[in-house]
């Protein structure tokens, strides 16, 4: 594992489920966190775990929709550890299984604010401190949106709006030594488990389409393709998808 002492992340939703994982992986890299959510309770339970693995965290109730909680985030983060060096965005709320003749006002916007547009807030909120020495930014995308998943028409074009807006940002901001890269995972959080739970034989099927057989970790089998983002090794990595998903997704 590669180190990265030293640096500061933040991570929006990060109270549970992958963004918990790459949060913990982060820690257990060495980095310092802003870990951000709407949840207050469970962004509290989220932190203490993660001083429990050593890390220096500061946990900010924020709501990935508004553009006021991106500034006041990165303002927060700043204050506290004086630098910023890594942005994962991952807060994303969805209504899966919703087909497209069923999609209203409201299940429209909950995702392309909280996903698209929350995006957007939060990277162009870090820009002025990722300027002064470079850093990654690393966006969360899905294989639902690569492969048009049914029943995921909005989340599959917020999460494709957000791997173009990736591309964008890497060319413009390559500059400035800041690298913009995806990941699409494939993991059980409790989205997945409630997924599943909700639609009986959804596991079996994403397992047999899965070259490994498994759905993955947030910690062990996501975690670490963040790190990896994150650090030095991918130095040279910048406008590129990495499908974190087992092999569902073979491009």
């Amino acid at each position: 594992m590669q180190t990265l002492t030293g640096k500061v992340a933040i991570i929006t939703g990060a109270g549970q489920g992958v963004g918990l994982g790459i949060a913990q992986a982060l820690a257990d890299a060495g980095a310092a966190l802003t870990i951000t959510g709407r949840d207050a309770h469970k962004l509290q339970t989220a932190a203490e775990s993660l001083r429990g693995r050593g890390a220096q965290v500061l946990p900010h109730p924020a709501d990935a929709r508004k553009r006021s909680d991106a500034n006041a985030t990165v303002a927060a983060t700043i204050e506290r550890f004086g630098r910023l060096d890594i942005l994962v965005n991952n807060a994303q709320s969805s209504v899966p299984g919703t087909l497209l003749e069923q999609l209203d006002d409201a299940t429209i916007a909950l995702t392309l604010e909280s996903g698209l547009l929350g995006t957007i807030y939060h990277m162009q909120a870090a820009l002025p401190h990722l300027k002064k020495q470079g850093g990654s930014i690393i966006n969360l995308a899905s294989r639902e949106g690569i492969i048009g998943g049914a029943g995921f028409g909005i989340y599959a074009a917020t999460k494709e709006a957000i791997r173009g807006l990736s591309r964008s940002a890497a060319r413009e901001w390559g500059r400035y030594a800041i690298r913009v890269n995806v990941i699409c995972p494939a993991a059980l959080s409790p989205a997945a488990v409630k997924f599943f739970a909700d639609n009986p034989g959804a596991e079996e099927h994403y397992n047999s389409a899965t070259a490994l057989g498994r759905m993955g970790d947030p910690l062990t089998d996501i975690g670490p393709v963040a790190v990896f983002l994150a650090g030095a090794a991918s130095v040279y990595l910048t406008g590129q998808t990495l499908n974190a998903d087992g092999g569902q997704t073979m491009l």
